[in-house]
C-alpha cells in the first residue's frame, strides 16, 4: 500500500508547481483588468454613484412614511390645556378660571405615524427621467473606460511578450557576435587576419552585449508596466509566453470579420444618453411651474404617562401649491439646464464626428501594419540569407570582417523588426476592434 502511495504523492508535488508556472493567458489579463484595473475601478465607483442619484430622485415621486415620538413637560396655560385636551382628559374642573390661568405642569408622551404622498410633482417625474439616462450614461462610460483598458492591457501584455522576446534574439546576436569574436582572434594568430578585424569583432560585440542589458531592462520595466495595467503592481510573479504570435497567426485574427457601428461605441452611447439626461433635465426645469399636489395622514397617541398609549386620532388631508416666483432661482435653473443641454448636444456630435474618423485611422492604421509585417518577413530572410553567404565568404577569405559584422547586425535588426512589427499589428488591431465597437476577446485567438 504504501508503496503505491509514494508514486502518486510524488506526481502531485510535481504537478502543482507545473501548474503555477501556467503562462499568464491574455483572457486572464483581461479578466484580472476588468475587476481590478485602477480606471475600471474608478469608473464602476462613479457610475454606482450616479446610479444612486437615480434612485434618490424619487423622493418626490414614492411615499415618505416616519414614526415621531416625544417627551413635553409644560405649565404654559395653552399648551397644558391642549395636552390634556390631546389626552382626552378633560373634565369641568378643567374650565375653572384659576385652573385654566395657573395650570399644573402636565406632561405629555407623544407616538405617531406619518405618512406624505406625492399626487402630482411633473417636475419630479421629469427629474428622475433625467436621472435615469444620467445613471444609464454613466453605465456606458464605464463599459468604454473598460474596452479602453482591455486595448491598454493587450498592449502591456503583448508588449511585456515583445520585450522577452528582443532579449532572446540579442542573446542569440551576442552569441554570435562572441563567436565572431573569437573566430577573428583565431585568425589573426594564424596571420589570417589584422588585430583590426579582432578589434571590430570585439566593437560589434560589446555593442550587443549593451542592446541586451537594456532589453532585459526594458523587460523588467515591461512586466511591472503590465502588472500595474492589471491593477496588480505588486504581482510579477506571472508567466508570459516566451515569443509573440507567429505572422500566420496574427494574419488569421486579422481576417476575422467585424463591422464598423458607430451605436456599438459605448463612449458614442454614452455621449447621446448625457444628451438625453440633459434635455430631460430642461424639461424638469421647465415643469417647475407646474403647480404641486400632496396628500398627507397622520395617526397620533397622546398619553400623560407612556409614549403611544391613550386613544389615537387621525389626520389626513390634500395641499396644493404653486410658486410661480421665487427669486428668480427657477429663471436661473431653467437657463442652467438649456446651456448644458447646449453643451451635451455639442457633446454628442463631437462623440459621433470623432468616432467615424478614428474608425477610419485604424483601419488604416491596420492595413499599414499588415503591410509592414509582410515587408519584415522577407527582410527576415534576405537578412538571414545575406548573414549566411557573408559568413561562408569570410570563412574563405573573400570577406572582411567589417562585412561580415555588418551581415550579422542587419539579421539581428531584421529579426527585431519583424518581432516589432508582429507587436504592431497586434496592437493596430486591437485599436481598430474598439474603435468598431467590436468585442476585445477576439484577441485571444492568438493564443491558440
Amino acid at each position: 500500500m504504501l508503496r503505491s502511495i509514494i508514486p502518486v504523492a510524488l506526481a502531485l508535488v510535481v504537478a502543482i508547481p507545473a501548474r503555477a508556472q501556467a503562462p499568464l493567458s491574455l483572457a486572464d489579463a483581461f479578466r484580472r483588468a476588468d475587476s481590478a484595473a485602477y480606471a475600471n475601478r474608478i469608473a464602476a465607483g462613479g457610475a454606482r454613484a450616479q446610479g444612486a442619484q437615480s434612485t434618490a430622485a424619487l423622493q418626490g415621486i414614492l411615499p415618505t412614511v416616519r414614526a415621531e415620538a416625544g417627551y413635553f413637560q409644560t405649565d404654559n396655560p395653552l399648551g397644558a390645556f391642549g395636552f390634556t385636551l390631546q389626552q382626552r382628559g378633560l373634565s369641568m374642573a378643567s374650565f375653572d378660571p384659576a385652573s385654566l390661568n395657573y395650570p399644573a405642569a402636565v406632561t405629555n408622551w407623544n407616538g405617531g405615524l406619518v405618512a406624505e404622498v406625492p399626487l402630482i410633482n411633473v417636475d419630479a417625474w421629469f427629474g428622475r427621467a433625467a436621472a435615469s439616462s444620467a445613471a444609464d450614461a454613466a453605465a456606458a462610460s464605464s463599459g468604454w473606460t473598460r474596452e479602453t483598458t482591455r486595448v491598454d492591457v493587450a498592449r502591456a501584455y503583448f508588449g511585456a511578450i515583445l520585450a522577452r522576446e528582443q532579449v532572446r534574439t540579442l542573446e542569440a546576436a551576442t552569441a554570435a557576435a562572441r563567436a565572431h569574436l573569437k573566430q577573428a582572434e583565431s585568425m589573426v594568430t594564424n596571420g589570417l587576419a589584422t588585430r583590426s578585424d579582432a578589434l571590430l569583432a570585439a566593437v560589434q560585440a560589446g555593442q550587443v552585449e549593451a542592446q541586451l542589458i537594456g532589453a532585459r531592462g526594458n523587460a523588467g520595466i515591461a512586466r511591472a508596466q503590465l502588472a500595474l495595467m492589471l491593477g496588480q503592481p505588486n504581482d510579477t510573479t506571472f508567466v508570459l509566453p516566451d515569443s509573440l504570435p507567429s505572422a500566420a497567426q496574427i494574419r488569421s485574427l486579422v481576417a476575422l470579420p467585424f463591422s464598423d457601428s458607430l451605436t456599438a461605441r459605448l463612449d458614442v452611447a454614452a455621449a447621446q444618453l448625457g444628451m438625453q439626461a440633459a434635455e430631460r433635465d430642461v424639461r424638469r426645469a421647465n415643469a417647475v411651474y407646474i403647480p404641486r399636489l400632496n396628500g398627507f395622514g397622520r395617526l397620533d397617541w397622546n398619553s400623560p404617562d407612556q409614549m403611544f398609549g391613550g386613544q389615537s386620532s387621525y389626520t389626513v388631508g390634500v395641499m396644493a401649491s404653486w410658486t410661480p416666483f421665487a427669486g428668480a432661482s427657477e429663471i436661473a435653473g431653467r437657463q442652467a439646464a438649456i446651456g448644458r443641454a447646449d453643451a451635451a448636444r455639442a457633446m454628442a456630435e463631437a462623440a459621433t464626428a470623432g468616432a467615424a474618423l478614428e474608425q477610419n485611422a485604424t483601419r488604416t492604421q491596420l492595413a499599414v501594419a499588415v503591410a509592414r509585417l509582410g515587408i519584415a518577413e522577407v527582410s527576415v530572410e534576405q537578412g538571414t540569407e545575406a548573414h549566411r553567404i557573408v559568413a561562408k565568404k569570410y570563412a574563405g577569405g573573400l570577406a572582411t570582417v567589417a562585412e561580415l559584422l555588418s551581415a550579422a547586425a542587419v539579421e539581428t535588426q531584421t529579426r527585431l523588426g519583424l518581432a516589432d512589427a508582429r507587436y504592431q499589428t497586434i496592437t493596430a488591431d486591437a485599436a481598430a476592434r474598439q474603435a468598431a465597437g467590436a468585442d476585445l476577446m477576439a484577441l485571444t485567438v492568438l493564443e491558440n
